[in-house]
């Protein structure tokens, strides 16, 4: 008799943003944004990941009193109609009490609780599971000639220098999540090393979130693909990847059809 194999959690994104490398402008209202959240959760997301500030390559900073206006309406309608678990996709400590406040249960940080020097104890205060992803340098100059002696090695080290920073503050080490950050700071060359890598990083103990969706790098192995909507087939093929690997969630802009990539390859692997 076959064993069911451990697929990794879905999560969905919801971009309450103009100007989102993917779908800057779609869901701006709440409406639009509790709308979509919705038509997610039928598809078989496992989490939303809600964001009000791009941190596309050259995205400008957004004011946290802007941010918390994006975000927190849309969380509260969320919430109100269904107990999934809610990211916030911030780097702001203010944004993120606000948001865990309306009813987040995740602080999902590009900056990997570096934007101002009391993130890590208000991850710690907050007390919600906590992402933190791999970025160099600034959404604004990340993609400007990136460079590293080893990518893997590199990433790898940063990521468990800021979660001994995390516990440090207090965080608890079973709320840590780590993400290698693709697209952030990386060639082409870098983010698919960092995919042939995942099992190093799920090696380190610590739950792996995969972002890979529509990004950049797929158009560089497939140049047909320069639209961020002419990605699915290179973002699907980069989360099977995590399901080999073990990752403990992907991050995503097509639920629908990664849900059952993952699924069909759960079967095989359990058949």
């Amino acid at each position: 008799m076959s064993q069911v194999q451990r697929r990794p959690k879905v999560m969905g994104i919801v971009n309450v943003t103009p100007d989102s490398f993917s779908d800057g402008g779609q869901f701006v209202s709440t409406a639009d944004g509790i709308e979509h959240a919705r038509r997610l959760i039928a598809q078989g997301a496992d989490i939303l990941d809600i964001g009000g500030e791009s941190t596309r390559p050259g995205a400008a900073q957004v004011s946290e009193f802007d941010e918390i206006l994006r975000v927190v309406p849309l969380i509260e309608a969320i919430r109100a109609v269904s107990d999934i678990p809610i990211s916030i996709d911030t780097m702001k400590p203010g944004v993120a009490r606000a948001a865990v406040k309306a009813g987040a249960t995740i602080w999902n940080d590009v900056a990997a609780l570096r934007f101002s020097p009391q993130a890590p104890e208000v991850a710690a205060e907050l007390g919600c599971e906590v992402v933190l992803m791999h970025m160099l340098g600034q959404p604004g100059t990340m993609q400007d000639a990136p460079r590293y002696d080893d990518v893997v090695a590199e990433v790898e080290a940063f990521l468990l220098a800021r979660a001994f920073t995390a516990m440090a503050a207090g965080v608890a080490k079973e709320r840590i999540w780590l993400d290698p950050g693709i697209g952030f700071g990386k060639t082409v060359a870098h983010n698919l090393a960092l995919l042939a890598a995942l099992p190093r990083f799920v090696a380190l103990g610590y739950p792996i979130l995969l972002g890979a969706s529509r990004k950049r790098f797929i158009a560089g192995v497939d140049l047909s693909a320069g639209e961020a909507t002419d990605r699915l087939g290179g973002s699907l093929a980069a989360h099977l990847q995590g399901g080999v690997a073990g990752v403990a969630a992907v991050r995503v802009h097509d639920v629908r059809e990664t849900v059952q990539a993952l699924d069909v390859q759960a079967a095989i692997l359990g058949a």
